[in-house]
């Protein structure tokens, strides 16, 4: 079963630029699914209309069973985003966060508490849930904003740039619950990393996309073979090329 089916997905700015070119791929339920490329190449567009932050050109997108474009709603009932840009409120603890989070989708107050008890557990934020979060570490930040995207329960997990900026050890850290998260559950997570060291580690299969164009699909160990190429970073620049994007423009754009 398919928790994400997208069909010759088309996101155009203008008649200019096309940041989704016509893609097509689907994200089984339980799966880690990486979606790699570099700047500009497409990959939060993708999300944003995945989360129906955006709505698509043409062509048609399916998250959980629902229509992006005719079940917003439903599409957001089923969904957590962690951002890639923090999206806490730094005034509140890391409790009230989640609480907060929790009473916009509706989660009944014993229900609540029983899930963010559980969350902060998870993600080792139990003894720092009363702290102001402008107190806390980027690690600490992006532990939590994991946690208020998996608050609703939700059948899919959108992971955009889910450790940048952090060291090592948090970075390993973040990993392992990520892990914890498709080992354990159903949960589908579609992530996007400039690690590619994070993305051979975690992710099921992984979707190359250039100029808006999936360029390969398959797992890691796949393309790797296929490319002839030791890490998967190899496999990238073979398939996106090694040279700097001059993005200015486009990014401007979307």
């Amino acid at each position: 079963m398919n928790s994400i089916e997208i069909k010759d997905l088309v996101k155009k700015f203008n008649r200019d630029v096309v940041a989704v070119d016509g893609i097509s791929f689907e994200v089984k339920k339980g799966e880690c699914f990486g979606l790699l490329g570099p700047n500009g190449a497409g990959k939060t567009t993708t999300l944003n209309i995945l989360s129906t932050l955006l709505q698509p050109t043409s062509g048609s997108a399916f998250v959980a069973g629902f229509d992006v474009t005719k079940d917003k709603a439903n599409v957001r009932r089923n969904i957590g985003m962690v951002f890639q840009e923090p999206a806490l409120d730094s005034r509140l603890t890391g409790r009230e966060n989640l609480e907060f989070h929790a009473m916009m989708y509706g989660v009944d107050a014993k229900t609540r508490k029983e899930r963010i008890d559980y969350f902060l557990s998870l993600v080792e934020l139990s003894e720092k849930a009363e702290v102001l979060v402008r107190n806390y570490s980027g690690g600490m930040k992006r532990r939590l904003e994991i946690a208020r995207g998996l608050i609703q329960k939700p059948k899919v997990l959108f992971l955009d740039e889910p450790t940048l900026g952090l060291d090592s050890q948090t970075r390993r850290l973040i990993w392992d619950y990520i892990r914890k998260l498709t080992h354990e559950s159903d949960i589908s997570i579609i992530l996007t990393t400039h690690y590619m060291e994070e993305a051979d580690y975690l992710c099921d299969r992984i979707a190359i996309i250039d100029h808006g164009k999936i360029v390969a699909l398959d797992t890691p160990e796949n393309l790797k073979r296929a490319a002839g190429e030791a890490t998967l970073e190899e496999v990238f620049l073979k398939y996106v090329g090694t040279s700097i994007r001059n993005i200015e423009v486009r990014e401007k754009e979307w």
